[in-house]
């Protein structure tokens, strides 16, 4: 049998399933935080007020690392990481009326009134659906979404409401996945699906995420099987008649919480004679591979010793091009190729990313605030200068990253400092990839590499003490950080 941490106050039965581990826990009333305390940090250099209306959460939301240890509680993280994530399903099925209360906040079937209301759209922000005879029929109109028209559905035709992206208008599942985006380094999406009594919304299918199942309202029906691709790059629909049995077959209650990897093939139905059924999926690790991350660094790997070895910068040989398979010396080429770019590798200090740290600052949401947001796009506080003591803030939102000038009329392609951040962000358009975005940050020349390290690597440093050739330049890094709301002086 399975070992499991047990809450203070909660009885916790922990049950041996293949390659699967269900806990069942009888919590407290009052849920306390699973987290280990707020980490350290530095402050905003204007406050930014996190507590919502509704008081405080039964989740820890004081650190990205306390959310998701309480999220997951009482499985501790690091058993998580090496047992399940990536590998296989958790299943965390609690009776605590106070987290099911919350969870039901979080988005309720009443809320589509007032969501309609504000100008939501077929296909971009909801859509309709329901399986029938194992295949995905969606029921969508065209254009704005009424909601009389979408209750209709749902009731007369069994059809089941899967909202995109909520925590665009839903402030708890913003605050939510902005610590979750912090906590894993990779954006962090969500749709919620609401399906009547006796139907289900879509046929047997897996994802390219990893996925966490919150349960808000009723009850869903969930049947899990193994994985036909593991670890899969791809959504996919599977056959009845290929999937076999299910390797796992239960109900999921308000207030539990199903983890399983992408891969892993599922479908779900409300059960007959019970209440609609409300559930938030949060997903995140789409393209987060190591394969990802190889494709985002080799460029910048070749690029770097193409201008150091002659080799590299010989040409092809003529009609390479033309030739309908690669020849036998091509290949011999780049396998050597490739060896000497291993070997180069292993004594690189810096990995050039082309797009991934980039991608990731620019579309993850803006750090969590109640109020219109002026703190995170005025600098405030005292002005930076040779003599002050700076430290970074919104550490969790920024990135610094090394990579080719972008700047189209340098023809040099000169490597250049970035620091991207996330600050500026439009909450509405997260997740949402028919949405124009833009980067926010600055550049610097490569020469204020080791400067910006200090900063990042240190509680507070003396503007004097970074390693600039100049007064001048110390000054100019420091008060373009501070510009940007980056820094504050302590």
């Amino acid at each position: 049998m399975w070992g499991g941490a047990q809450l203070p106050g909660a009885q916790a039965r922990v049950f041996a399933l293949p390659h699967c581990l269900v806990l069942r826990t009888t919590m407290p009333k009052k849920v306390k935080p699973a987290g280990a305390g707020k980490e350290e940090g530095p402050v905003p250099c204007k406050q930014v007020k996190v507590e919502p209306a509704g008081g405080p959460s039964p989740l820890n939301l004081d650190s990205p690392s306390g959310l998701f240890e309480s999220l997951i509680s009482p499985i501790k993280t690091e058993t998580f990481f090496k047992e399940f994530w990536e590998q296989k399903p958790l299943l965390i099925q609690r009776d605590d009326p106070v987290l099911a209360t919350y969870y039901q906040s979080l988005f309720r079937l009443s809320d589509l009134k007032s969501l309609c209301s504000r100008g939501m759209y077929y296909g971009r922000d909801v859509n309709v659906c329901r399986c029938v005879n194992g295949k995905k029929k969606v029921l969508n109109k065209d254009g704005k979404v009424h909601f009389l028209q979408l209750r209709k559905d749902f009731d007369q035709k069994r059809a089941t409401i899967q909202f995109h992206q909520p925590q665009r208008f839903k402030d708890e599942l913003w605050r939510i996945q902005e610590k979750l985006e912090c906590y894993f380094g990779s954006l962090v999406g969500s749709n919620v699906y609401i399906t009547p009594a006796g139907s289900q919304g879509l046929p047997p299918h897996y994802d390219d995420v990893e996925v966490f199942i919150l349960q808000l309202e009723g009850e869903k029906h969930w049947r899990l099987y193994h994985p036909t691709v593991p670890l899969a790059r791809e959504y996919s629909l599977e056959a009845e008649d290929r999937i076999g049995r299910p390797a796992h077959e239960f109900t999921l209650k308000p207030g539990d919480l199903l983890y399983f990897p992408r891969g892993t093939i599922h479908q779900a139905d409300t059960p007959s004679g019970l209440a609609h059924s409300t559930h938030v999926t949060i997903s995140t690790y789409q393209s987060s591979s190591w394969g990802d991350f190889l494709l985002d660094t080799i460029s910048g790997l070749v690029f770097d010793t193409a201008k150091a070895d002659v080799e590299l910068r010989a040409g092809i040989p003529r009609q390479l091009l033309l030739q309908v398979e690669t020849t036998a010396v091509a290949t011999r080429k780049l396998s050597g190729f490739l060896r000497m770019l291993a070997d180069r590798l292993e004594g690189t200090k810096e990995l050039l990313s082309a797009d991934m740290k980039k991608d990731f600052a620019m579309n993850r949401l803006p750090p969590y605030y109640l109020g219109d947001g002026a703190e995170l796009s005025t600098p405030g506080g005292q002005l930076p200068g040779l003599d002050s003591t700076v430290r970074l803030q919104f550490r969790d939102h920024v990135v610094l990253t090394v990579g080719p000038d972008q700047d189209p009329s340098d023809e040099t392609r000169e490597k250049m400092v970035y620091v991207y951040h996330s600050l500026k962000n439009r909450r509405e358009t997260h997740m949402m990839g028919n949405e124009e975005t833009e980067s926010h940050g600055l550049r610097f020349p490569l020469s204020h590499v080791d400067a910006l390290k200090q900063i990042w690597n240190s509680s507070a440093i003396s503007v004097k003490d970074l390693k600039l050739t100049t007064d001048e330049e110390k000054q100019s890094l420091v008060l373009s950080l501070w510009t940007e709301c980056l820094i504050q002086v302590v």
